[in-house]
């Protein structure tokens, strides 16, 4: 289950946020900034001053969230910090690339630059640092669920299976793919100068693509590609931002080329089929909503647990 994607959607999407900066683009009302800052929790050491719990209240607003208070965004920020502790003790690290990409994906989503949702943000009173690190502990959050939801147990494909008979139908079918990734890569320091003649190369060899058997020796005679074989891959797993690219592909064929924070990359389609097994029921479900619900209780549970445990002071 893809608790990262799946509960980040959640908070920018399903809250209205972005719906908000929509507005707010129109409005640019700007928002004072405290007059000064002082300490008002330290959690396990780690300081929350009184600014970081206004610009989580700009945030709650932006997001339209029921009940926006400053207590609640006085727990929204002690609970973020617990959550960037668990990630640092559990050694879940988010490059700053991956954030960086994931601001700008959401701009782009808003029909604006990183540098306009950055002037938004900081009408609002909530600053791009702070969103940023909000996106980072989401996805942090969501490798950690993952990984104690697999700790635990999860759904298993028997119970799945079982609950989908009971509903009154068969087990579901999901197509499976074997897939191929492939990677012009583009050092950071180098993207501006290169990224546009390694597109043309990686279109280029996502043209002859035919099969996943001649992939490598393709790549033999061009500088930094990397061709990795992903393996067998059911629909509903499949990540959320090539979902489409590769459902409408045809086996044999690859995807249009995209821009990552590595590079230029496309998926190659090695082969297609439909399966019908406990495991495809136990996905299906989760899609379902019981993922969700799982994810949701998973998260409240954790959270009790680390502040049970945490040293939270109030100023």
């Amino acid at each position: 289950m893809n608790f990262a994607v799946r509960r980040l959607v959640k908070h920018l999407v399903a809250a209205g946020f972005a719906t908000a900066v929509a507005c707010l683009t129109a409005a640019m009302v700007a928002v004072a900034p405290a007059d000064a800052s002082e300490i008002k929790y330290i959690v396990n050491n780690a300081a929350i001053t009184t600014f970081d719990v206004q610009k989580r209240m700009a945030f709650l607003k932006l997001q339209h969230r029921p009940g926006a208070s400053q207590k609640m965004a006085s727990d929204d920020m002690v609970e973020q910090v617990l959550k960037s502790q668990e990630m640092a003790n559990r050694k879940v690290t988010i490059a700053p690339a991956v954030v960086d990409a994931s601001f700008a994906k959401f701009a782009a989503s808003n029909k604006m630059t990183p540098k306009q949702l950055s002037g938004i943000l900081d009408k609002a009173g909530v600053t791009a640092p702070h969103f940023k690190e909000f996106i980072r502990v989401q996805m942090g959050w969501g490798q950690l669920l993952s990984a104690r939801y697999r700790a635990e147990g999860g759904i298993s494909e028997q119970d799945a299976a079982r609950r989908m008979l009971q509903k009154g139908g068969g087990k579901p079918s999901a197509t499976e793919y074997l897939l191929q990734q492939v990677i012009f890569v583009v050092p950071a320091a180098e993207r501006a100068a290169t990224l546009g003649k390694r597109k043309r190369e990686a279109d280029a060899m996502r043209q002859r693509f035919s099969s996943c058997e001649t992939t490598r020796e393709f790549a033999k005679g061009l500088v930094d590609v990397t061709v990795r074989d992903l393996g067998r891959v059911l629909a509903p797993q499949l990540p959320p931002d090539w979902a489409d690219n590769i459902k409408n592909a045809k086996p044999g064929t690859a995807t249009a080329v995209r821009e990552t924070p590595r590079g230029i990359e496309f998926i190659g389609i090695c082969s297609s089929r439909e399966v019908s097994d406990d495991r495809v029921a136990q996905l299906v479900l989760s899609s379902e909503g019981e993922g969700d619900k799982k994810a949701d209780e998973l998260s409240k549970k954790y959270i009790s647990e680390l502040r049970e445990k945490a040293r939270i002071i109030e100023r």
